[in-house]
C-alpha cells in the first residue's frame, strides 16, 4: 500500500469508497462461487448415499444447501451491492462453470465433479485472497482518516 499521508481528505475518502465497491464486487462473485461449491457437495453427499436425484427436486436441494449456517460471517456492515453482469470476476465465474458443465451436475462424472469442485474452490480461494488485500488497504486508508480526525479535529475534517 502506498503512503496515504500525502492524499487530501476527499482523495483519501475518494480512494477508500472505490476500494470498498471493489471489494463489494469480489465478496459478491465469492458468495456466488461458495454457493456453487456447497452444490457441488451436495452432488457428492447425494451421491455417496446413493439417493436418487430424482426423490427431491432442485428447488428442494437449493432451499437444504442455502439453508445450513455456515458461521457468523464477516464483522463489517453489509453494503448494498450492484455488481454489472460484465464484471470481470463474474465473467470468469461463469467461465469455470461453463468449462466443467456445472449445468449438468447431476449428470457429470465423479472425476468431472471433482474437477470442477477444485475448480471452483480455487477461484473461490483466489476471491478470498483479493478480498483480504482490499481489507488491508482499506484498513490503512480508515487508519489514516481516524489519524487525521484525531490529530486535527473535526474542523480540518470539514475543511478539505
Amino acid at each position: 500500500m502506498s503512503d496515504a499521508t500525502h492524499l487530501s481528505l476527499s482523495d483519501l475518502r475518494a480512494q477508500r469508497n472505490a476500494l470498498q465497491r471493489q471489494e463489494d464486487a469480489v465478496s459478491f462473485v465469492r458468495r456466488l462461487t461458495q454457493g456453487r461449491v456447497d452444490l457441488v457437495h451436495d452432488e457428492e453427499r447425494r451421491r455417496i448415499t446413493k439417493t436418487p436425484a430424482s426423490e427431491s427436486t432442485l428447488t428442494q436441494r437449493l432451499a437444504n444447501v442455502f439453508g445450513q449456517e455456515h458461521g457468523g460471517g464477516s464483522a463489517r456492515p453489509p453494503r448494498e451491492t450492484d455488481v454489472p453482469a460484465d464484471h470481470p470476476l463474474l465473467m470468469q465465474l461463469d467461465e469455470i462453470c461453463a468449462e466443467f458443465s456445472f449445468e449438468n451436475l447431476q449428470s457429470l462424472t465423479d472425476a468431472d465433479l471433482t474437477s470442477l469442485r477444485d475448480a471452483l474452490t480455487m477461484f473461490e480461494q483466489s476471491c478470498s485472497q483479493q478480498r483480504h488485500e482490499m481489507f488491508e488497504r482499506i484498513d490503512a486508508l480508515t487508519a489514516e482518516l481516524v489519524t487525521r480526525l484525531r490529530d486535527g479535529g473535526t474542523a480540518s475534517l470539514l475543511t478539505d
